[in-house]
């Protein structure tokens, strides 16, 4: 059975910043792209047989530049909807939320058609992705690839882990980097976290 790849989108001025970004479909900057395209290397050896992307143009132009071609719009693989704090920073947050925190209390309800989520809400759709990404390794084609979002895949990863959503807390993950799920007898594991092409910009 082949493993599930995790790829987080190049940066972007806001995840440069520390801006949550979620609907605000920000394009890669200068660095961003040759973070993407630094992926190639480490993708090129590997046989897919199935390549999801987040339906945001970050993530689309990620996959272009890491040489990922036959993708398909996946849209669970949405970033975490952060409603009303789209665009502002943790620590701008904290100033009247001290103990906030996006993996225990969730957003509040933001613009039209962007009500927030809750930790569980964005699990569920992992959760959906994931059954789809079970179909496709037990046909045996290949590997899996995911191109998506920074919070979105750190929830993923917990869930394909047995862990409750908010446990991907525990899991930082960097822009324009490959993860790798893999198993050992049996049970899913880690297996690569945070792996850079060697030309990629790492200031």
């Amino acid at each position: 059975m082949g493993d599930l790849l995790l790829v987080r989108h190049g940066e972007t001025e806001w995840s440069r910043s520390g801006q949550h970004t979620s609907f605000t479909d920000l394009p890669l900057t200068e660095r961003g792209e040759e973070q993407a395209r630094s992926l190639a290397p480490l993708l090129a050896g590997r046989t897919l047989g199935l390549a999801l992307v987040s339906p945001l143009a970050r993530a689309a132009r990620t996959a272009e530049l890491a040489g990922v071609t036959a993708t398909v719009t996946e849209p669970d693989l949405h970033e975490w909807d952060y409603g009303a704090y789209e665009g502002v920073t943790t620590e701008e947050i904290q100033r009247t939320r001290p103990q906030w925190c996006l993996w225990d209390h969730g957003v509040p309800p933001g613009p039209d058609g962007h009500p927030g989520e809750m930790p569980d809400a964005v699990g569920r759709r992992a959760d959906r992705v994931l059954s789809r990404v079970d179909e496709a390794l037990k046909a045996g084609a290949g590997d899996v690839l995911l191109v998506a979002h920074g919070h979105f895949l750190r929830v993923l990863t917990a869930r394909r882990l047995g862990l409750p959503p908010s446990a991907g807390k525990l899991f930082k993950l960097e822009t324009g980097t490959l993860s790798r799920l893999s198993t050992e007898h049996g049970w899913p594991v880690i297996a690569e976290w945070n792996a850079r092409g060697t030309s990629a910009d790492v200031r």
